[in-house]
Order: C-alpha cells, then sequence, then structure tokens
C-alpha cells in the first residue's frame, strides 16, 4: 500500500507535466519520481486513473475560485458560478493542450462517469444547497439530481468542439441552466 505522501508526489508531479501541457508519459513520470513503472502504478492506478485525478483536482480548484469570485444570491450566484467556470476550462491553455493531443482520452474522462464528473457534480449539489440553505433558492429537484444535470448540460455544450461543434456553446448551457433554476436569462 502506497503512502498518501508518495501518492501524492505522484500525483503533484504529474500535474506539473500537465501544466507545462507535456504528454503524460508514465515511464518519464516513474523517471522523475525515482521508482518502477510497477510502483507507480501501484500509488496512482493506470494513466487514465493518475490523469482523471488530475483533471479532477483542477476541476475542484476551478469551481472553488468561481464560487469565491460570483457574485449574486440564488440563481444569479448559481448562474455566475457556472458560467465563470465554463469561461475558466474553455481558456485553459493546458486543456487545449491535451484536447488537442488526445481528444478520445479527454472525452472518456471528462463525458463519461468518473473523477471529474464526480468531483463536479459534488460540487454543483454544494452550490444549489448553499443557497438553499440561504433562503435564496427553491428547487423542484434535490441539489444532487439538480447538480449531476446542470454539470452534464455545461459539459455537453463546452466541449462541443470535441463532438463536431464549430465552437463552445456556453451561452446556451446558461441559458438551459437559467431554466431549470427557473428564471429568465438576461
Amino acid at each position: 500500500m502506497p503512502s498518501d505522501r508518495d501518492r501524492r508526489r505522484a500525483i503533484d508531479t504529474a500535474a506539473s507535466m500537465y501544466l507545462a501541457e507535456e504528454a503524460l508519459d508514465m515511464s518519464l513520470l516513474a523517471e522523475r519520481l525515482g521508482v518502477g513503472r510497477a510502483t507507480l502504478y501501484r500509488w496512482v492506478g493506470n494513466r487514465d486513473e493518475l490523469l482523471g485525478t488530475v483533471l479532477a483536482e483542477a476541476t475542484e480548484r476551478t469551481y472553488r475560485k468561481a464560487m469565491s469570485q460570483a457574485s449574486g444570491k440564488g440563481p444569479e450566484y448559481v448562474i455566475d458560478v457556472f458560467d465563470r467556470v465554463m469561461r475558466s476550462v474553455e481558456a485553459s491553455t493546458e486543456l487545449r493542450a491535451l484536447t488537442k493531443r488526445e481528444p478520445m482520452v479527454f472525452i472518456k474522462l471528462a463525458l463519461m462517469p468518473g473523477a471529474i464528473e464526480s468531483i463536479s457534480a459534488s460540487i454543483a449539489a454544494e452550490i444549489l444547497q448553499s443557497q438553499v440553505d440561504a433562503g435564496q433558492l427553491t428547487l423542484s429537484l434535490s441539489p444532487q439530481v439538480l447538480g449531476q444535470a446542470l454539470v452534464r448540460i455545461c459539459d455537453i455544450h463546452l466541449y462541443a468542439p470535441l463532438l463536431g461543434r464549430e465552437k463552445a456553446e456556453i451561452e446556451t448551457a446558461l441559458d438551459l441552466i437559467a431554466l431549470l433554476l427557473g428564471v429568465p436569462r438576461v
């Protein structure tokens, strides 16, 4: 069983590679860590699992930053958070490099159930619940169900270029979020 410190070191080194827009090569990563490939795999799982972890952690940081910067209350706050998250993701040169280099891997990691969707849905539910608790929002679905729906709406519209569209459809995603929250979007 790997120590938390060893696992963390591997994830941090992989994240550094991602931020440098390098391909995540497990042999190179093992060499940088001074361990064998088998040890690395025991620490972090396979390449897709590790890349999913790196992207999930980046996703959480993006949401937390958007939450701290968003304004408004209730639906306006929720829409502002999702707007900031999607625009931040769209502007990410590191993510753009990854999606150009490995579009199918990214689609699998970002659009299928896994670490990225799990953290996104969890934070979306947290955002919704915080506004319900503050008396600023009334929901007809549970925050968990609606949060997951909002994440999927954002993903499909944000990553539209990977699915054959010309560009991201952020405004459409925001319009749909407003509709599900029961407010007109101005």
